[in-house]
């Protein structure tokens, strides 16, 4: 298997040459994974899908990604203590209360251009291959990215999926428009700075007789509480190490 991918990697490189970004084989997990730039992104999709030896003739998917606060944890598990676990009630909190912390809204409104990106899954009916495109949004306020709807058809529902979740918009999609949420829904829910309460919320008006939005009326909280755990697996270390001596 990794004398196949190695060939796929090398077939790849020489067919779109200077329009790949990165190239990273993963032999462990069978995956072979590229990055092109968003000015090259149709370019090299119709040179994947129509070249000899790549033949990608199927797109499985597209996947929007937001990384913001990339790596950053909301609270820190690496040890156990009697107290239990910390708990991030203050600090790098934007998985619960926005992006906040190390973080910050300063740094969200700088363009890194490695904020918003779509991630291609493409198979190989003829040629028993796969091959996974990542390409980031020049424009972390306002990311765009090529549409493919006309390489792959089934790219449609794809990109009104990912343009509905997280805000990128694929020019010359033929009928970009939200398809999960509700028409009236404020924001992108999957973005890292969508507040988990979210921006309204809705109820059904008796008088008018028709749902109505209000902002939300609920404070946002930490519903994980802190857990002191009677367990010798969250044991302090230092009185497990006398226990021993002792013995």
């Amino acid at each position: 298997m990794a004398k196949k991918l190695e060939k796929l990697q090398a077939a790849v490189q020489e067919r779109l040459g200077e329009r790949l970004r990165d190239s990273a084989l993963d032999a462990d997990r069978n995956e072979l994974s590229i990055e092109v730039a968003p000015a090259d992104l149709h370019d090299a999709m119709t040179t994947l899908r129509d070249a000899e030896g790549l033949r990608f003739d199927m797109l499985m998917d597209i996947a929007g990604v937001d990384y913001a606060a990339w790596g950053e944890d909301e609270w820190f598990t690496d040890t156990a203590e009697g107290t239990g676990f910390s708990r991030g009630v203050a600090g790098n909190n934007f998985a619960r209360l926005g992006i906040t912390g190390t973080y910050g809204v300063q740094e969200i409104s700088e363009n890194t251009g490695r904020r918003f990106a779509s991630v291609y899954q493409l198979l190989s009916v003829e040629l028993n291959h796969r091959l996974r495109v990542r390409c980031f949004c020049e424009d972390d306020r306002f990311p765009v990215l090529d549409s493919v709807v006309d390489i792959w058809n089934g790219a449609n529902w794809f990109e009104r999926e990912a343009f509905d979740l997280y805000g990128i918009i694929y020019d010359g999609h033929p009928d970009l428009r939200r398809i999960l949420t509700d028409y009236g829904f404020v924001g992108h829910p999957f973005r890292k700075d969508f507040p988990l309460i979210g921006n309204v919320e809705v109820r059904y008006d008796e008088q008018k007789r028709r749902v109505v939005y209000e902002p939300v009326s609920i404070e946002p909280r930490v519903l994980v509480p802190r857990v002191v755990r009677e367990d010798n697996r969250y044991a302090d270390r230092k009185h497990r190490e006398e226990g021993a001596s002792d013995a």
